[in-house]
């Protein structure tokens, strides 16, 4: 697999481009269409039309986007499939190997090494796993599909302005189902907007240099609004009596007060009490309580998944020192097509619970803790089989 090579060009802000292409119908209509588009945009039409050229829809790319059954896990499980410690082995190690690049991050956007070590491991076991999708054709092919164009079309566009410039080859980039590239998985229009060359041999190379992963990485992170030398997430013990209306992402109060409100640290002591801070409760009132500040919110800026952004958030407090999490007793929570009845439920309700996919997201908790509130039941955003039944 050919590397890819990124010029520093790429730092530059990619121009706005249209959006009038419609999803679906034939395949070679739509790319006619995104070939159009981009020459309106100024792309060169030759170029253009050299990336379109052998585009190929990739049923493969659809498969793993409907299948993505792992998110349907709970946080306790899910984070233990995730963090072994053969990988919080490993990236220590690469905490000492790459001292000076996790320094230098550090120093100049303030982001500890714990925060790109969690993303580095879990997009692609520390570069080891990067995918084996052709990146055009996978974005081409999320682009027609209609469940999610408008994430899509823009990265399709933003790989053909790559190729314009002589940096992305459409046949024989590869990388994740999803269109994502390089050791620390970044769409083509983050590449056009914070590719770094962090080892300083005039390119950027997110599949081969760490350096450049690394700081190509904190530099998105950094434009997504990242708190220099702030925390994102710390276990915390909740008082017996605390108002669990008060958790959630949805309410947020300053430490100090979280403080006057018994609120503790499980290890240590809480960060600067005039900080804001949600305190979160994954499963429930039993299971493991987290303080969320600032910078835990940017992690939903690289994926959706509330699961998959605790735990990346998570393990990085473990690369940083933290202990394993006190998992508590939790309720037992719902399966999948359980989920997903509770979620058309909520959805009969009036709520606004997104997609229906079996899958506990912020909307689905937002939704659940509304109708904890509605009937009498602790407020604590995790659903049971007793609130289906209610429902």
């Amino acid at each position: 697999m050919r590397a890819l090579i990124l010029s520093l060009a790429l730092a530059l802000p990619a121009p706005a481009l249209a959006q009038t292409v419609p999803c679906g119908g034939d395949f070679a209509a739509f790319l006619d269409g995104v070939r159009a588009e981009a020459v309106a945009a100024g792309i060169d039409p030759q170029a253009a039309q050299s990336f379109v050229a052998g585009l190929r829809p990739d049923p493969a790319v659809l498969r793993a986007d409907r299948g993505q059954g792992i998110f349907q896990a709970p946080f306790i499980e899910f984070s233990r499939r995730l963090i072994s410690q053969d990988r919080l082995d490993r990236g220590r190690r690469k905490a000492e190997e790459w001292d000076a690049v996790f320094d230098r991050i550090q120093t100049e956007l303030g982001i500890a090494p714990g925060v790109l070590l969690a993303f580095w491991a879990f997009e692609t076991d520390y570069g080891a796993v990067q995918g084996e999708f052709n990146t055009a054709n996978a974005l081409a092919t999320l682009a027609h599909d209609c469940r999610r164009p408008g994430l899509f079309r823009p990265q399709l566009l933003a790989a053909m302005q790559l190729h314009a410039r002589g940096e992305f080859d459409p046949a024989t980039t590869r990388g994740a189902w999803a269109g994502e590239i390089g050791m620390v998985q970044m769409l083509p229009r983050d590449i056009l907007e914070h590719g770094t060359d962090g080892d300083g041999d005039g390119q950027v190379q997110l599949k081969t240099s760490v350096p450049d992963a690394l700081m190509s990485g904190a530099a998105m992170l950094s434009s997504l609004g990242w708190r220099p030398r702030e925390p994102w997430l710390q276990e915390v013990v909740l008082p017996a009596d605390l108002d669990l209306r008060l958790t959630g992402l949805e309410v947020t109060r300053s430490v100090a007060e979280w403080e006057r409100l018994g609120v503790s640290a499980r290890q240590g002591a809480l960060d600067d009490g005039r900080l804001e801070a949600s305190v979160i409760l994954p499963q429930g009132r039993g299971g493991p309580a987290f303080l969320a500040y600032p910078n835990f919110r940017v992690f939903f800026d690289w994926n959706q998944s509330f699961t998959y952004v605790l735990t990346a958030a998570y393990f990085a407090t473990r690369l940083e020192g933290a202990p394993v999490y006190d998992a508590g007793s939790p309720q037992p929570g719902l399966d999948g097509a359980q989920m997903k009845a509770l979620q058309q439920r909520l959805q009969a309700r009036g709520h606004d619970v997104g997609e229906v996919d079996g899958i506990l997201g912020a909307g689905t908790r937002a939704a659940v803790r509304a109708v904890q509130a509605d009937l009498g039941l602790p407020v604590d955003g995790w659903p049971t089989p007793a609130l289906l039944s209610a429902l």
